[in-house]
């Protein structure tokens, strides 16, 4: 299934997120997703991703490792104002040169402060200290500037942890940059590295794998990658830019309408969408409008549709009912059907269901009622089952049982997922009549 790997180090590349609260739990790092795509546009393949701590000691450690086995090092984060943020410390120390205030990365800095009306205090000075010989990478959206040099042969960019600045330099500064190298460099001409991205959901990794085996043919310089999450199941065509030789566009083409055969029960979107930017769109494109009942998910739904640009079209009202009185009071859940069946069943999620359509007068009501954890179970009812219920009008209410596992956070977003690819899976039968 892999193809041969390009050799020389400067189309291999390296990402390292500094921050102690990518370590435990406090924050994820998404940053280098786009650094890996937009390397990649360039045929560089980024084959490392390393996550270090704040501490200048694991930094230097992490940096001499990375200079060792990439030719491209790119580092997020630590280029704050505080005292945790040392990476200027770190890659000093590493590189053995000295910091100095730059004037280029100082008159930038305190720029950008003026037109939001500061002027930099004594931790904001400490950003303007760059290594000995590096090039100060400029900050077109914040304050914090950032540096690239070249360290045995490698190129180490230091960018800001905030995903907003560092795409901004990334693609004003540091791909161009590195584009400009390649073309002067005698012994690389790397192909692009492509990548089409599947999104499923409704079927766990192992099954999609099953469904994927054989795809790729022999010595084809395609990669085959799945990748699980609460969301669903990530497919990822990663092609290579060494090896057996670039493949063609037509031998890409049909490798996904592969995948896309193989997987159209679970398939529900492809490259950047998601699974709210996917029911907006049937939405609005059916001229229908949503309101919705929420228990278990406390509100996440209706967070997630209204991330979406234009949602006011076609998203009414949420409620969040999680006592079972304000099922009752708000959307008519009559309290002997909770009685009898308890507020976490079909029944009750088919009445929530219909009670928020009815109540707002839109095409389609959406429920979803649970038990999120770690408390709360029965014997009957344990942690992670949760009841999802739509009501469209004629025909009646639909419901779906759920079983899912992980801690609250999970739960819960595995719920909203749920509640969401229902919605869509209704509005495409619905497209079809």
């Amino acid at each position: 299934m892999n193809a041969a790997r390009p050799a020389h180090r400067s189309v291999i590349a390296e990402t390292i997120a500094i921050g102690s609260e990518l370590l435990v739990g406090g924050r994820s790092d998404s940053n280098s997703l786009f650094i890996t795509e937009a390397l990649g546009r360039l045929g560089i393949e980024v084959r490392f991703k390393s996550i270090v701590g704040d501490d200048e000691a694991d930094m230097v450690q992490v940096l001499k490792t990375a200079v060792s086995r990439a030719g491209v090092v790119i580092v997020t984060g630590g280029l704050g104002p505080t005292v945790d943020d040392c990476t200027r410390e770190a890659v000093a120390k590493a590189t053995g040169r000295r910091l100095a205030r730059r004037k280029a990365a100082l008159d930038g800095m305190t720029a950008r402060l003026a037109q939001w009306g500061r002027q930099p205090n004594k931790g904001q000075l400490r950003q303007a200290t760059i290594p000995a010989g590096a090039t100060v990478v400029t900050n077109p959206v914040g304050s914090a500037p950032g540096f690239l040099l070249e360290w045995k042969g490698a190129t180490l960019v230091s960018l800001p942890g905030v995903p907003r600045e560092m795409e901004a330099m990334m693609t004003e500064s540091v791909i161009p940059f590195l584009a400009d190298q390649l073309a002067r460099s005698t012994r690389t001409c790397p192909q692009p590295i492509t990548r089409q991205v599947f999104h499923t959901w409704g079927l766990p990794e192992a099954d999609v794998d099953a469904k994927l085996q054989g795809l790729i043919p022999k010595r084809a310089p395609v990669d085959l990658g799945l990748l699980a999450s609460p969301m669903g199941v990530l497919v990822s065509l990663t092609t290579k830019s060494g090896g057996a030789g670039p493949v063609s566009d037509e031998a890409l083409s049909s490798l996904a309408q592969d995948v896309r055969t193989r997987l159209s029960d679970c398939l529900f979107a492809e490259g950047r969408e998601t699974m709210e930017e996917v029911v907006g769109r049937l939405l609005a494109g059916q001229k229908r409008t949503v309101a919705l009942a929420e228990s278990c998910t406390g509100g996440l739904i209706g967070h997630r549709l209204t991330q979406v640009p234009g949602s006011s079209a076609y998203v009414d009202r949420g409620a969040i009912c999680y006592s079972n009185q304000s099922k009752s009071e708000m959307l008519g859940v009559p309290v002997e059907l909770i009685a009898k069946h308890g507020a976490v069943s079909r029944e009750v999620a088919a009445a929530m269901a219909k009670g928020i359509r009815e109540l707002a007068g839109v095409s389609v009501g959406l429920s979803v009622t649970g038990i999120a954890g770690p408390g709360g179970a029965t014997a009957t009812k344990p942690v992670g089952l949760v009841y999802v219920g739509l009501d469209g009008g004629a025909g009646g209410a639909i419901t779906r049982e759920f079983r899912f596992h992980g801690d609250r956070s999970v739960i819960k977003q595995r719920s909203s997922q749920a509640a969401l690819n229902l919605l869509r899976l209704w509005l495409i039968d619905r497209g079809r009549t």
